[in-house]
Parts: structure tokens; C-alpha cells; sequence
């Protein structure tokens, strides 16, 4: 937005101590003048002695010294009040510098002010943190669309190969190319889709109310029995009524990935997965543990990552795109709440997530 030049802050703060220190000096030859020149007679002042001088006498040879202390007080305010003013300027001197810095781009700078707290300190600290929440933001974004981008391009890669040998086929089978085909668009709706969910966890663009964690989880496990009996797996429920606020559609999305995960890569049968809900303090608590092959915890610090897996079998045996675990996560942290993954003893899989508990005042 276009804007008319004006003065600087400091060369307005170096005029307002100057003028304050005028003022001052003025209101102090007035305080002079009210309590002892005015008491003084105008007229001659005759007596024994020697010359005694009157008011008259008094202003005249006071006033041009009067007139020369306030030119020298207004020299000093001014030079006074630009040193001042720089002094308490400069932190917002580094602040503006590093604030032109992250829009150029360079969000790795930090301003980290010195000194004791004050506004400015809070400022510059604040600003540190923001630029380093807007950093992890900017990389983490940057990763995802390579990964979205390697992961997107390859169903269109297997599409037009697709097309490409039935083009040149004289003997093609329309029908296999066709389920081909279907299994291919399939995945790549399945991952848009996927994408779409975590860029609207990541707005946190959706409407808010009372969900009971306890019933969106005995809905998502009645959702996913028929895969668990398929797989050979049991789903044991111990719900509790957990109240938070929140999107009950997303809610159920976070759960689903969370018990379709640990379905999926539980033992090749004879599995089993514990689902429970339950309230902890301030926190409602969503907990769910499948058995399975053993995870390092290096693994483990990855799942959370977009277009990660955890285990190679998953690649060719279970659809998936590999965002499950990582829309969880941003589900979570838009619903201002954790989710913590740690390998089970004896092999598989112990999600914990804590989300804030709904209180009386937003019943």
C-alpha cells in the first residue's frame, strides 16, 4: 500500500524529548518569574546604600541568559534525544532487518535480541519463534510435494505404459487392460483424496462440536471388521466416554487410519488389536496397539512422515498410499492435541493420542 512520506520514529521521538525538555525549562523560568521577580517593585529603588535594582533591572539581565540556556537546552535535547532514541531503537532496527530477510525468503535468520526481558525482547522472541515454526512449515511442505509429486507421477506413469503396450498389442484384452487401468486411477484417487484431508487438517477449516471419542472409535472399528476378520485379526474394545471438541469426520478419519494401520501390519494372522478410550485429567485419550513385527525406534520417529511405511509387505500385499499415519498426526495437531507412536515389546505397534477434553464451559 502506497503511503506519503512522513518523519522517522526516531526523528520524532528526538523532536518529542527536545520539545519535553523546552517545555520543562520553560515552565521552570515561569516558576522564576511567579515566585520572585514578581515580587520585586517596577519602579526606581532608592535607600542607603548602594544601588539596589528593580524588576526592570532583573528581566533585562536576565532574559538574554534565560535565552541562551534555552537555545543550549534545546541543542542538548536534540543531540540527546537522537542518541536516546537510537539507543531504544536499535532492537527494532535488527527486528525490521531480519523481518525484510524472512521476505526475501531467508527464513534461517534469527534475531536473537540480547539483554534483559522487555517488549522488545518478548518481540524479537517471538518473532524467533515464528520464523522457526514458519521454517519447519516451508521444509516440511517442500518435502511433501516432492513425495506427492514422485508418488502422483507414478500412477500416470503406469497408466500410460499401460496404453502405450496395448496401442501396440494386436491381441490386447480390453477387459484386463481395463481392471488394469481401474486399479491404477483407483490408487491415484485413494492418494488425492488423502492429500485433500491433510491440507484441510492443516487449514483447520471445519465446523466444531461434541464428539465422543468412545463411540468414533466403536464406529471405526465396526467399519473395519470385515478387513480384521480377512486378516485374521481381533479387534478388542475398552471404550470409555472421552468428550472432545472437535470435526466428527475427521475424528473418524484419524481413527480409522490408526486401527486400518494397525490391521494391516499385524502378524499374518492370529493377530490382535486393542482399542481404548478413556479421559486423563484435561486430556481425552485415544489409545490403540496392534502386535506385529518388531519396529526400531528409528523407525518408529519416521511413520509419521508423509508416503513412509512400515513394513515392505504392505508395498504389494495392502492398498495404501503411505499418508496414513501422517494425516493422523496433522488431524491431531489441528485439533491442538499429540500422538505418540512406540514399538510394542514382543513386536508391533502402541499409538497414544491426547487431545484436549471438552470442559463444563464449552458443554
Amino acid at each position: 500500500m502506497d503511503r506519503r512520506p512522513g518523519l522517522s520514529i526516531r526523528l520524532r521521538l528526538t523532536f518529542s524529548y527536545a520539545g519535553f525538555l523546552m517545555v520543562a525549562g520553560v515552565l521552570l523560568l515561569a516558576v522564576v518569574w511567579v515566585f520572585l521577580l514578581r515580587y520585586v517593585p517596577d519602579g526606581p529603588i532608592t535607600g542607603p546604600g548602594p544601588f539596589i535594582p528593580n524588576r526592570g533591572d532583573l528581566v533585562r539581565a536576565f532574559a538574554p541568559a534565560a535565552g541562551w540556556a534555552l537555545l543550549v537546552l534545546l541543542a542538548f535535547g536534540l543531540a540527546g534525544g537522537w542518541f536516546l532514541a537510537g539507543r531504544m531503537l536499535a532492537p527494532l532496527t535488527r527486528i525490521t532487518a531480519a523481518t525484510r530477510k524472512a521476505a526475501a525468503g531467508s527464513l534461517s535468520h534469527r534475531i536473537e535480541l540480547e539483554g534483559r526481558n522487555d517488549e522488545f525482547r518478548e518481540l524479537a522472541d517471538s518473532f524467533d519463534t515464528m520464523l522457526a515454526q514458519l521454517e519447519s512449515h516451508v521444509e516440511e511442505q517442500r518435502r511433501f510435494a516432492a513425495n506427492a509429486s514422485h508418488e502422483l507421477r507414478t500412477p500416470l506413469t503406469i497408466t500410460q505404459a499401460l496404453l502405450e503396450v496395448a496401442r501396440d498389442d494386436p491381441d490386447r484384452n480390453v477387459d484386463v487392460l481395463i481392471e488394469r487401468l481401474h486399479a491404477v486411477n483407483a490408487r491415484a484417487v485413494e492418494l488425492t483424496e488423502a492429500l485433500l484431508t491433510m491440507s484441510r487438517a492443516d487449514a483447520g477449516s471445519f465446523p466444531r462440536e461434541a464428539v465422543d471419542l468412545s463411540l468414533v472409535a466403536e464406529e471405526a472399528a465396526e467399519m473395519l471388521q470385515p478387513l480384521a476378520d480377512t486378516n485374521g485379526v481381533t479387534i478388542r474394545m475398552r471404550a470409555e466416554p472421552s468428550t472432545v471438541v472437535g470435526s466428527n469426520a475427521l475424528l473418524l478419519q484419524l481413527t480409522t487410519n490408526l486401527l486400518h494401520n494397525a490391521i494391516v501390519h499385524n502378524v499374518p494372522s492370529g493377530g490382535v488389536v486393542d482399542v481404548g478410550t478413556r479421559v486423563e485429567g484435561a486430556s481425552a485419550v485415544l489409545e490403540i496397539e496392534n502386535t506385529g513385527e518388531a519396529l526400531s525406534p528409528a523407525l518408529v520417529a519416521t511413520l509419521t512422515e508423509p508416503f513412509r511405511r512400515g513394513a515392505a509387505r504392505v508395498r504389494t500385499d495392502v492398498g495404501g498410499v503411505g499418508l496414513g499415519l501422517a494425516i493422523a498426526d496433522r488431524i491431531v495437531r489441528a485439533h491442538g492435541g499429540t500422538l505418540a507412536l512406540r514399538s510394542r515389546e514382543g513386536g508391533g505397534l502402541m499409538v497414544t493420542v491426547r487431545l484436549p477434553a471438552r470442559t463444563r464451559a464449552e458443554a
